[in-house]
């Protein structure tokens, strides 16, 4: 049997050791350098989205954050009229969390949605960001449902085999038609 030799084990394990740290010193460089583009790249990101679900809105107020973690602003007119609100709301969906932007009028009636982020499956969930399945929200008020089937009244037709998805993202919706009933009384 062969006998261990000292150095036939400590230069392999010194060198990944430098490999290691040298590599982690790279990404905090890294992560710092591009830290605060990233978050400027959030809050356009976040801007844009707000005008795509609430489109008449042209200025949106500060963000007022709920108990329940779910986020709003009132979005106003060109006059500084309310013409609605945009919430930030989740869900659990099959592969994490489903971030979704919703709009909503003043009378409470779904004006448009938005997936901010996701971690669903490509080609299933993530069919979620199509504007063929965000349009199933659009013009529907309360508090609705997942259908296989149909995509009328409070139903919402699934995502074909993604069906959890379909269901997070309606229930991050919910989350926010109710969230507007409480904070508006109801449909004003």
């Amino acid at each position: 049997m062969k006998k261990l030799n000292f150095k036939e084990v400590l230069i392999p394990t010194v060198a990944l050791l430098l490999i290691c740290l040298i590599a982690t010193a790279l990404l905090a460089v890294t992560n710092s350098v591009t830290q605060e583009k990233i978050a400027l790249n959030a809050v356009e990101t976040e801007k844009a989205s707000r005008m795509l679900v609430l489109p008449e809105g042209k200025e949106y107020g500060e963000a007022v954050t709920l108990e329940n973690g779910l986020t709003y602003c009132v979005g106003t007119d060109e006059n500084g009229e309310e013409i609605g609100y945009v919430f930030t709301s989740g869900a659990k969906g099959y592969g994490g969390t489903v971030s979704v932007m919703v709009g909503l009028d003043m009378q409470g009636t779904i004006t448009g949605i938005e997936i901010l982020s996701h971690s669903e499956t490509p080609g299933l969930g993530a069919n979620a960001v199509k504007p063929d399945f965000k349009a199933r929200f659009v013009g529907k008020t309360g508090t609705l449902i997942v259908d296989k089937n149909s995509n009328d009244g409070q139903n919402v037709q699934a995502i074909t085999a993604a069906t959890i998805t379909s269901k997070a993202v309606t229930s991050a919706v919910n989350a926010v038609t109710a969230a507007y009933s409480e904070i508006t009384g109801g449909a004003k």
